[in-house]
């Protein structure tokens, strides 16, 4: 049988959330080639019928025992559910792909943007699991390669404006709640974020760590490290969530190794794997969150040069974090997975 004609059997753990419904659409959308698809969620998901292709897919329970047959095991349940399953599976024979933070700076464990580091997939056979990275990280990253492999990035300034949806649907729902009732005059209730989020921007995303970062920000600087396996890049982020629904926006200031001009980046960008350049302000063409939604390709524009420094860029990238951030790079891996070592 050719390498085309070959299918898969695929289990999808988290399938009721909003990442695992991403990711049947994407299954859908890029034509995996699939053999069976298995859909695992907790206890209370069970009767449930998610529709694929067609077809109404019964969701089954997620156990330790819920892998015989899988080859590929793609996982959106959440850290806690990962490390309780994902070694069940990769033990029943199945290569996971996990996008949750349970494993992505396990030394032993590939962290892969597949437009940025797809030889790291071939690690997976120390453990059967590879990780994906966190949301903000992989659209920086896409952006950033190109400029990365030509001149060398020597340190890397982010803020990030990111979309509720990131914390989940009760998140989505209270932003929703929260606009309706600011409009109608009525008390502003928050219950998912410690602040309104509505007509807000809450410079805190996940907790507080001892050195005056958040976990999601020491998240960028150090899966950045690991994915361009350059310890010695400087990063220093600050990560901020705005009522914005689907799609994450970024504010990047790179200092480069060597000098390259704005319209060199355009260049590189402009036929990079993965980037769409919108980049046009004289007519007000820049990349927006609503434009992102739903699209495979991160947008990136407004490239400057940084006039403070020498080798400065500064650059403004966009992309939906639960296709690109999340779903869409988790089958991705799989598809590379599955064409070069399955």
């Amino acid at each position: 049988m050719s390498q085309r004609e070959r299918t898969f059997t695929v289990a999808v753990a988290g399938a009721t959330g909003a990442v695992g419904g991403a990711m049947l659409e994407v299954l859908e959308r890029r034509n995996f080639p699939l053999k069976e698809l298995r859909l695992l969620a907790s206890e209370r998901s069970v009767g449930k019928k998610l529709k694929f292709k067609g077809l109404e897919i019964p969701v089954q329970v997620l156990g330790k025992d819920s892998f015989a047959g899988i080859d590929v095991a793609l996982f959106s349940a959440g850290a806690a559910r990962s490390l309780e399953f994902a070694p069940a599976a990769a033990e029943a024979g199945a290569v996971v792909v996990d996008n949750s933070s349970a494993y992505r700076m396990d030394d032993d464990i590939p962290l892969v943007v597949p437009e940025v580091n797809p030889h790291a997939i071939a690690a997976y056979t120390k453990r059967s699991i590879i990780a994906n990275p966190n949301c903000s990280t992989i659209q920086m990253l896409v952006a950033l390669k190109p400029i990365y492999d030509q001149v060398g990035i020597k340190r890397i300034v982010v803020s990030t404006y990111q979309a509720v949806s990131g914390t989940g649907a009760n998140a989505i729902e209270e932003l929703k709640k929260q606009v309706h009732d600011y409009v109608a005059g009525n008390p502003l209730e928050n219950k998912v974020y410690p602040h309104q989020i509505a007509f807000n921007c809450l410079p805190h995303i996940d907790s507080f760590l001892p050195n005056g970062y958040t976990k999601e920000e020491m998240k960028m600087v150090n899966e950045t490290r690991k994915i361009f396996e350059d310890s010695a890049i400087g990063i220093s982020a600050t990560t901020v969530r705005v009522p914005v629904f689907y799609g994450h926006s970024e504010s990047v200031n790179i200092e480069t190794r060597n000098k390259i001009t704005p319209q060199e980046v355009k260049d590189l960008l402009k036929d990079a794997h993965g980037v769409k350049l919108v980049d046009d302000p004289q007519n007000n063409q820049y990349p927006l969150a609503v434009d992102g939604e739903g699209k495979f390709e991160t947008l990136v524009g407004r490239i400057r040069a940084d006039e403070s420094i020498e080798n400065g860029i500064n650059m403004w990238v966009v992309s939906d974090n639960i296709l690109k951030g999340a779903a869409l790079n988790t089958v991705q891996i799989a598809e590379i997975l599955i064409r070069d070592y399955l």
